[in-house]
């Protein structure tokens, strides 16, 4: 990170920021032309959840290139100036790199949407009927790098 006085070092903010965060966006590459989508998400265990539907083009692409980036941010304020150039940006974000992985397992898939639905319901049990879980691809994000940063704060 170029600016060392932004970096968030400290792993309990980088992941409450994650916790906090209510949309992902993924970055994603096919054949070099880069793909950024914004998704709800669930995080536990330095793992990304991501529920999608079964067919589209961000399953097609990782079904070719499982490599993904994401970032998520919060507590945005603008912090205007009298000069024009001097105005910028507070907020807390976090970017990490990954290896993104389709759940096949019916189990898995339900866990991860328990993981998902606490994340924005609060509750950590909802019921799901079982033709629809067979409808979705789950996206599970192993993440090998996070890096947090901070502005203004």
């Amino acid at each position: 990170m170029r600016r060392e006085d932004k970096q968030i070092k400290d792993k309990t903010i980088i992941e409450s920021v994650m916790k906090e965060a209510i949309v992902c966006r993924i970055g994603l590459s096919e054949d070099n032309i880069p793909y950024v989508i914004p998704m709800n998400f669930g995080f536990k265990d330095n793992y990304l959840y991501l529920h999608s539907a079964n067919k589209g083009k961000k399953i097609d692409i990782l079904r070719k290139n499982s490599r993904i980036c994401f970032e998520v941010d919060i507590k945005h304020e603008i912090v205007k100036s009298e000069m024009s150039c001097n105005w910028s940006m507070k907020y807390y974000s976090v970017i990490g790199f990954g290896r993104a992985y389709l759940v096949n397992s019916f189990d898995e898939k339900r866990v991860a949407l328990d993981i998902i639905a606490e994340k924005y319901s609060g509750k950590a049990s909802l019921k799901y009927p079982d033709s629809e879980i067979n409808k979705i691809e789950i996206i599970k994000v192993e993440i090998e790098t996070m890096t947090g940063k901070k502005s203004g704060y």
